[in-house]
């Protein structure tokens, strides 16, 4: 099974979806770590002896919170994943492929109440296992998805050309991509559609401004190519 993500390019993609069981171990692993942070501060405050009201004030502050905000701050600042996410590799994305917003993340904490705490859980077992694109219900709200971000490919299915020490750029333009966007020309190349990659030629040639690209595919990868041999010259 895929997930199929239309990019902001109207390029659809398709993803490996977190299994099940990755996302279970995942959570396991997170409330472990969680485990181990509450072990160690309560055995710190078995040694300080604080009094009864500071015990508790203390066990709130370094102790409930953290493990409460646990999921939302990691995955904000670790760019959707988790330490158990990390681990398993996946990680959460938004429909589109981009980013999620940090109220996109604050929306699948929230009902982490709903997915895993009033029913255990039950619920996202359910919603992940029904919804056909890896979502439970705090995904599907804040139209996330998990994925993997480790992806099997055989070797004829990778764009790639060693370039010749006198490589000639076609496309100065090329300079003007990022990685993520050469990454979605791969895909599309590999694809092997012919009415996605004209699509795909027709949208870059007008992002770079470029006139009379010729046949498709030889363009595409001929701006891969370029920006390969660009970016190697800014590196060295």
């Amino acid at each position: 099974m895929s997930v199929r993500i239309q990019t902001s390019q109207n390029v659809e993609l398709e993803y490996e979806p977190a299994s099940l069981g990755d996302r279970i171990l995942a959570t396991i692993i997170d409330r472990l770590i969680s485990l181990g942070w509450a072990i160690a501060w309560l055995g710190l405050f078995s040694v300080l002896k604080f009094g009864e009201n500071q015990s508790i004030f203390f066990v709130m502050l370094t102790v409930i919170l953290p493990i409460m905000l646990y999921p939302l701050v990691s995955e904000y600042f670790l760019n959707g994943q988790t330490l158990g996410k990390r681990a398993m590799n996946i990680r959460v994305v938004r429909l589109d492929g981009s980013k999620p917003t940090l109220s996109a993340y604050l929306l699948r904490w929230l009902l982490l109440i709903i997915d895993t705490g009033i029913f255990t859980p039950l619920v996202a077992i359910i919603a992940i296992a029904a919804n056909g694109k890896g979502q439970r219900v705090g995904d599907i709200a804040a139209g996330t998805t998990v994925i993997k971000t480790t992806k099997r490919v055989n070797l004829s299915q990778v764009v790639y050309q060693e370039l010749p020490e006198d490589y000639k750029v076609t496309y100065a333009e090329a300079a003007q991509l990022n990685d993520r966007d050469i990454e979605t020309i791969r895909q599309v190349l590999r694809r092997r559609n012919e009415e996605l990659t004209q699509q795909t030629a027709e949208k870059v040639s007008n992002v770079l401004s470029v006139n009379n690209i010729g046949e498709p595919r030889t363009f595409l990868l001929t701006i891969v190519n370029d920006y390969t041999h660009l970016a190697a010259q800014e590196n060295t």
